[in-house]
């Protein structure tokens, strides 16, 4: 444990992010629907949050080279509180399209200063233990933000304030128990042409994964609400949703670290496709139904990023680890950016059952894609991979590194 003590004010001050950060995404659809904002709208707003973070991912190695990691953190905590308390004052679909987008760089620009933290700080003998307080803190917070929503209510602007508070509250813990901050981290490298050579299924498979997933985090609160579920409810579907993209990860990465990894994408996709299928048109209005099938289609769809990661990282020589992870993580972006328009626009003019069966038909044209790709080239052979499979959290490209298995990746 004591490996781990100074650590935990950087864990903290995660955690206080993650919460607040998974609490703002559902909020903003369900008081957006509240406010007479259509789903179009509400996915536009969605999107101005990822292209956000698509900028954060780019410039955030830049600002923390040029003023360090203490500065960026304070700036950016500053900025994402402060849109936050204005989008409670300035109820418009544009500007909250706007102060999302702001704290969408915010966003990345705190996670991957926090995530370059922990990396800089964390030890061989603590590596394996902090990932998993990491991901931890990351399913506990985003559930018990969940249901907040439930406890406080959408109406007024207790729920603005709290996200403010917990973005302001972050700065405390980093702030009191640590007095150093580490040396500027290398600059992330984007060369996008690169990744695409290394592995084209890894790059098509992180995008189908980003206009599937961002959609299901940003409308699919909006969704429920639509099947006539209740704020308690949408809260457990959306929990729901998220938990059940734990269960299958590490049986899932197991089993790919063993057999050709395109595989295991094949398996996962079909289970996704399937459960995307039956929440349109086997679940109907069902509650149960619907809580149980959104756990299930979590749990085979949320290991894909992590999935075709460790595949493009098969396909990539020493050296190039984080070259991919960044540029996978932007060609997430990407997808998201997009998922979240046409999701809504297919809910609000096709009714909720075209919600889920956006999913499947994103999915399906990826398995198609998997199933052209194992017909060109042939699997990396598991004793001639540098790298194993590492469930990954889509927070940023600073995260791979810490996630590395020491001496092996992401040390170049």
């Amino acid at each position: 444990m004591s490996h781990i003590r100074p650590l935990v004010p950087l864990l903290v001050t995660a955690g206080i992010l993650i919460g607040g950060n998974g609490l703002q995404g559902t909020y903003i659809a369900l008081r957006g629907t509240a406010e007479g904002f259509s789903p179009t709208v509400i996915g536009m707003i969605g999107a101005g949050y990822s292209v956000g973070f698509a900028v954060g991912c780019i410039y955030v190695s830049r600002l923390l080279r040029s003023i360090g990691h203490i500065r960026t953190f304070a700036a950016m905590a500053a900025i994402g509180a402060s849109c936050s308390i204005v989008m409670a004052q300035v109820i418009d679909p544009v500007a909250w399209a706007f102060l999302r987008f702001l704290i969408g760089i915010a966003v990345a620009s705190l996670f991957a200063t926090v995530e370059s933290w922990i990396n800089a700080k964390v030890t061989n003998e603590n590596r394996a233990r902090t990932l998993s307080i990491y991901r931890f803190v990351d399913l506990g917070s985003v559930t018990f933000a969940q249901y907040l929503i439930p406890t406080v209510g959408i109406e007024g602007q207790a729920l603005f304030a709290i996200i403010s508070i917990a973005m302001t509250l972050s700065l405390v813990p980093i702030s009191v128990a640590d007095k150093s901050s580490p040396a500027p981290p290398d600059a992330v490298a984007f060369d996008l042409k690169a990744v695409w050579q290394i592995s084209p299924l890894a790059v098509v498979g992180v995008v189908a994964v980003g206009l599937s997933m961002a959609a299901f985090r940003n409308i699919g609160p909006v969704y429920a609400h639509e099947i006539g579920m209740d704020i308690t409810s949408i809260a457990t579907f959306m929990s729901a949703g998220i938990i059940g993209g734990v269960v299958l990860q590490y049986p899932l990465g197991l089993y790919s670290d063993k057999l050709d990894r395109r595989r295991v994408i094949v398996w996962a996709t079909i289970g996704s496709i399937l459960t995307g299928g039956y929440l349109s048109f086997g679940a109907g209005t069902n509650e149960t139904a619907n809580i149980i099938a959104v756990f299930l289609f979590g749990a085979f769809s949320m290991p894909l990023y992590s999935l075709c990661s460790a595949h493009g990282n098969d396909h990539a020589k020493p050296g190039q680890y984080a070259l991919v992870a960044a540029g996978l993580l932007f060609f997430w972006s990407v997808g998201a950016i997009v998922g979240p328009l046409l999701a809504a626009t297919l809910l609000q003019y096709l009714g909720p059952r075209a919600f889920f069966a956006y999913t499947s038909f994103i999915f399906a044209g990826f398995l198609i894609f998997t199933i052209m790709r194992m017909g060109v080239r042939p699997p990396v052979p598991p004793s001639e991979r540098h790298s194993r499979f590492r469930a990954l959290l889509r927070t940023s490209a600073y995260f791979n590194r810490l996630a590395a298995p020491p001496e092996k990746d992401d040390r170049d």
